[in-house]
C-alpha cells in the first residue's frame, strides 16, 4: 500500500522506492548532454519593497493569509503543507536557506561555519554553531539535537512517522566536536547535498521520542529558536499567532505579533478591502482590481468598471422609464433592480477605494508547471507518441499566454532540474527538439498512427496463443487448397499464383516480425500492468494528497501504519487558487434584465456577451495561468483524428474541476487544440480538486495531466524520486514514489546516483545537465513555464512580498512609519 502525503510547497521532497515502467526508451543523440559551460541565465528578481532596518518601525501586528490551517507543525510529516513551511520558518533554525539566486546560503544566526573537513576514507562535515544560539528554554543548540533528529529521520526506526529521510540514512555517526558548539557528522556514503540536512532543526524534546514526534509536534511547539515564538493556535478563528521571542539573539523582530490567518482564495479580495489581512497571494483578477484601484485613485475620475459600468445610456433611460412608468408591477421590479445595482455600485466603489492601500508584488514563483505524459500503458507507452505530443506544443505561446499579460518575462523553461537564474541552469530541450508539426506527424506515422487507421481491421496482437495458432493453421490450409486449385489451371495462372505465393511469404515474414515485436512490447506492458486492476484500490487506499501547486486546503489525514507504509509527497498544487469575480460588469445589466428590463436592454447585453465570447473563449479564465479574456487558439483544420488497428488516437486529459483551477483548464484547452492540429484527439475529464492527485495522478488514471513541481537547491537528491526508472515490487504491484509519469531509464538513475555522491559541485552540476537532457529525450515530463508569483501587500509594509527563490527574513518585516504600525481599523481611517 502506498501512502501519498501532502506537499510542503518547498524544495524538500520524500525519497523512497522507485516504480516500474514498460520498456526502455531509445535515447537519441543528445545535444544537451555535453560538458559545455552552463548558460548565463538571469532569474526574475524578488519584489519585496526592501528597506533598511532603521527605516522600519518597531511594533504592530501583521496578518498573513494562508490557504488553510496547518494540519501539523512537524515539517517532516506527510501532511505538512505550505502553511507549515511559513510558520516553522519563523520559529525554527534553517541552517542553509535559499538565497535570491536559488542557492543554499549559510545562516550566520545559527552557524559560524559548516564545511567538509575530510573526504577520505569517509566524508566528515564539521558544524560550528553560533555561540549565542539557544532554544527558547535557554538550552544551547548542540549535538544532542542533531543526533535526535538523525535517529528520527534515518528510517531505521519505523515508530517515527516521517515523510522524508534522504541523506539522513547515509550518516554513520554524529559526535561532539572539540567543544559543545561543534558537531561532527560522519557519512557512511558520500553525500553532496549535505547542506539540505537539519533544516528545519527541531529540539531533541520533539525528535527524541516517537510520541512527541508523531503527535506532540502536530499542534504545539513549546521549544523554538527563531525570531518569533508560538503563542497560540486557534482552529475556531483560523489563526496561528506568533509573538516576538525574548530569547532571540539575532536582529530583533520588528513586529510585535505575526498572525497567519486562514483565508480561502475566493475571500481574499474582500479580506484585503476589509483590512483583515495585509499580505496574501492573489490571482490575476484580484491583481487587476488593485491596479485599477490605484489608477482610479490617481486620476480622480468616476469608475469606468464594475457594476453597471457598461450600461448604455439607452438602456439606463429605458430602465428609468420602467421604474417610473404606469405599469405598477413592472415599475416595482425595475425599482428593485435599480436599488440592487445602486448598492452593488456603492459596495464596489468602497472596495476599490480600500484596495488603493495595497500594491501587487510580482516575481516568478520557485516552481514550474509541466505537462505530464503517463507512459505506463496505452498510446503513450510508445516513446514516439510521447515525443510527437511534446513536439506539437508551442511552449513559447503557452508561456506568453500566462506571463506576458503580467509583465513578467515570457520564456519557456528549459530544464527539469533547475530554474532560470539558478546555478547549473542549462536549456536541455534540444535533446527533444523544438515545436515542429511535420516532424510530430512523422513520429506518429512511424508509430503506425495514420488517417485511415481508425477504419482498419485490428491486427493480431498476441502471437503464439493456441487459438491464433489454430487460426493460422486454418488459414494456411485454405491457402494450400487455393494453390492446388490454381495448379490445375493454365500456366499463366500458375505463374501468377507462384508470384502471389512469394508475395504472401514475404508478407507473412514481415507479419511475424511485427508480431514478435508486438509480443515483446505487450510483454513489457503486461509487466507494467500487473496488479493495475486488482491492486488499484489497494494502491489508492490511504493516499492523501492536496491537489495542485501548493494551494489550499488539506482535509484530515489518518496516521499511516509506520511499520509497512511507504510515504510519498505529492507535487504542490498545479493551479493558483482563484478568487470569485466580485460584481462583474455584466452582472449588473443581467440583474436588471432578469428583474424586468426592456427587451432592448437585454438584447444589447446579449449582443455584448456574444462579442465578449468571441474574444474570451472557454478556458480563458482569470488567474495566474490564463489571464482574464485569454482566447484559446482555433485549431487548424485536419482530416480527423489518427487511428491504428481500428482505434482512434485519443488521449485522456485529466484536469481539476474546482473554481480555483479555471486557469489550469485554460492551459489544458490550449494544449488540446495544439494536439488536434497533428491528429491527436483529447478527451478532457474534469475531476474534483480533492481527488485530482489521489485518484488520478498518483494512481496513474490519466494520459495527460498538468501539475507543478517546486524548485530545489538539491536536484540530485530531490529530483531522483521524480524521474527514477520505475521498478516492480516483490508482489508484482506498482509502487509509486514521485515518478507519476512512470517513464525512466537506467542511465538517468545512474547519473543521479553519481551526482549525489559527487562532492565536486561543478562536476555534480555537469552530471545533472546530462540527466536533464535524457529526461527531455524520454518525453515523460514537458516543462512549460515557471509559475507567476503575485502577492498583494499593504503599501506601507517593507521587506515582504514576492520573494522568488529566497526565504523570508521574518525579523525584518514591518511598517515604514509608526502611524502605519497601528491596527487595521486605525489604518482605514
Amino acid at each position: 500500500m502506498s501512502h501519498v502525503g501532502v506537499p510542503r510547497g518547498t524544495v524538500r521532497k520524500r525519497r523512497s522506492l522507485a516504480l516500474l515502467t514498460a520498456g526502455v526508451l531509445t535515447i537519441p543523440a543528445l545535444a544537451g548532454c555535453s560538458s559545455d559551460s552552463e548558460e548565463t541565465s538571469r532569474g526574475v528578481p524578488q519584489d519585496i519593497a526592501p528597506a533598511a532596518r532603521d527605516r522600519v518601525a518597531d511594533g504592530s501586528t501583521v496578518n498573513w493569509a494562508v490557504d488553510a490551517m496547518p494540519t501539523t507543525l512537524n515539517a517532516f510529516q506527510a501532511d505538512a503543507d505550505s502553511a507549515t513551511t511559513k510558520i516553522t520558518g519563523a520559529l525554527l533554525p534553517t541552517l542553509f536557506p535559499m538565497d535570491a539566486a536559488g542557492q543554499p546560503k549559510l545562516n550566520p544566526d545559527y552557524l559560524e561555519s559548516a564545511k567538509i573537513i575530510e573526504r577520505e576514507p569517509k566524508q566528515v562535515v564539521l558544524y560550528k554553531l553560533n555561540q549565542q544560539a539557544v532554544w527558547s528554554d535557554g538550552r544551547e543548540i548542540g549535538a544532542p539535537d542533531f543526533v535526535a533528529q538523525w535517529r528520527a529521520l534515518s528510517g531505521k526506526d519505523s515508530a517515527f512517522w516521517t515523510a522524508r529521510n534522504a541523506g539522513y540514512e547515509r550518516i554513520e555517526k554524529i559526535e561532539r566536536g572539540a567543544d559543545d558548539l561543534q558537531v561532527r557528522v560522519t557519512f557512511a556514503k558520500p553525500y553532496a547535498d549535505w547542506r539540505s540536512l537539519f533544516s528545519p532543526l527541531y529540539p531533541k524534546e520533539i525528535t527524541g521520542s516517537p510520541d512527541t514526534f508523531n503527535d506532540g509536534a502536530r499542534t504545539a511547539l513549546k521549544n523554538t529558536a527563531g525570531p518569533f515564538q508560538l503563542k497560540s493556535v486557534s482552529k475556531a478563528k483560523g489563526t496561528v499567532t506568533l509573538t516576538r521571542s525574548p530569547r532571540w539573539w539575532g536582529d530583533k523582530a520588528k513586529l510585535d505579533t505575526l498572525v497567519f490567518r486562514a483565508v480561502a482564495p475566493e475571500d481574499r479580495t474582500k479580506a484585503l478591502a476589509d483590512g483583515t489581512v495585509h499580505i496574501t497571494d492573489v490571482d490575476a483578477t484580484t491583481a487587476d482590481r488593485i491596479a485599477l484601484a490605484l489608477r482610479d485613485g490617481s486620476n480622480g475620475q468616476p469608475l469606468t468598471h464594475g457594476p453597471g459600468a457598461d450600461l448604455t445610456p439607452a438602456a439606463a433611460l429605458r430602465s428609468w422609464a420602467l421604474a417610473h412608468g404606469s405599469d405598477e408591477e413592472q415599475a416595482e421590479i425595475a425599482q428593485a433592480a435599480r436599488e440592487k445595482n445602486r448598492k452593488a455600485v456603492v459596495a464596489y466603489g468602497a472596495e476599490q477605494k480600500a484596495l488603493r492601500g495595497y500594491a501587487v508584488r510580482k516575481s516568478l514563483e520557485p516552481a514550474y508547471t509541466q505537462l505530464a505524459l503517463n507512459g505506463e500503458s496505452g498510446p503513450l507507452a510508445d516513446d514516439r507518441v510521447r515525443r510527437a505530443v511534446a513536439r506539437a506544443l508551442d511552449r513559447q505561446e503557452l508561456a506568453e499566454t500566462v506571463l506576458k499579460p503580467l509583465g513578467l518575462p515570457a520564456k519557456p523553461l528549459g530544464s527539469h532540474l533547475a530554474l532560470a537564474g539558478q546555478p547549473g541552469y542549462k536549456d536541455g530541450s534540444g535533446a527533444l527538439g523544438d515545436q515542429n508539426t511535420k516532424e510530430a506527424q512523422a513520429l506518429l506515422a512511424d508509430a503506425g498512427w495514420t488517417q485511415g487507421g481508425a477504419a482498419e481491421k485490428p491486427k493480431d496482437t498476441k502471437a503464439g496463443s493456441e487459438a491464433e495458432k489454430k487460426a493460422d493453421k486454418d488459414e494456411a490450409d485454405k491457402k494450400k487448397d487455393a494453390e492446388g486449385k490454381a495448379d490445375t489451371e493454365d500456366k499463366e495462372g500458375t505463374e501468377k499464383t507462384e508470384a502471389e505465393e512469394r508475395t504472401t511469404d514475404k508478407d507473412e515474414a514481415e507479419d511475424k516480425e511485427k508480431a514478435d515485436k508486438t509480443d515483446k512490447d505487450e510483454e513489457k506492458a503486461d509487466r507494467a500492468a500487473v496488479g493495475s486492476d486488482d491492486s488499484a484500490a489497494s494502491r489508492a487506499e490511504g493516499l492523501y494528497i492536496v491537489g495542485q501547486d501548493d494551494k489550499p486546503g488539506a482535509g484530515p489525514v489518518q496516521a499511516p501504519d509506520a511499520s509497512t507504509a511507504t510515504h510519498v509527497l505529492a507535487p504542490s498544487r498545479a493551479a493558483a487558487a482563484q478568487s470569485l469575480a466580485l460584481l462583474r460588469q455584466a452582472s449588473a445589466v443581467s440583474a436588471v434584465s432578469e428583474d424586468g428590463t426592456t427587451a432592448e436592454a437585454a438584447s444589447k447585453a446579449t449582443a455584448q456577451d456574444k462579442a465578449t465570447a468571441q474574444d474570451k473563449q472557454p478556458g480563458g479564465a482569470a488567474g495566474a495561468y490564463a489571464p482574464l479574456g485569454t482566447a484559446a487558439p482555433a485549431p487548424a483544420s485536419v482530416k480527423g483524428p489518427l487511428g491504428k488497428d481500428g482505434k482512434t488516437l485519443t488521449l485522456r486529459f485529466v484536469l481539476p474541476s474546482g473554481p480555483g483551477s479555471q486557469s489550469l483548464r485554460g492551459v489544458g484547452e490550449r494544449i488540446a487544440a495544439m494536439l488536434e492540429k497533428i491528429g491527436i484527439g483529447t478527451e478532457i475529464t474534469k475531476v474534483p480538486d480533492e481527488s485530482y492527485f489521489k485518484d488520478h495522478i498518483a494512481s496513474g488514471d490519466y494520459d495527460l495531466a498538468l501539475y507543478s513541481w517546486p524548485a530545489t537547491a538539491y536536484p540530485a537528491t530531490d529530483g531522483r524520486p521524480i524521474y527514477a526508472k520505475p521498478e516492480p515490487a516483490t508482489d508484482g504491484s506498482l509502487l509509486v514514489e514521485q515518478n507519476y509519469t512512470r517513464v525512466g531509464t537506467d542511465h538517468i538513475d545512474q547519473l543521479f546516483d553519481q551526482a549525489v555522491a559527487e562532492l565536486d559541485e561543478k562536476a555534480a552540476r555537469e552530471l545533472m545537465k546530462q540527466a536533464d537532457a535524457r529526461i527531455w529525450a524520454a518525453a515523460g515530463s514537458i516543462p512549460l513555464f515557471q509559475r507567476p508569483q503575485l502577492v498583494a501587500v499593504d503599501k506601507k509594509l517593507a521587506n515582504v512580498g514576492a520573494f522568488g527563490f529566497a526565504a523570508p527574513r521574518y525579523q525584518d518585516i514591518g511598517f515604514t512609519d509608526r502611524q502605519a504600525a497601528g491596527s487595521p481599523a486605525d489604518r482605514k481611517k
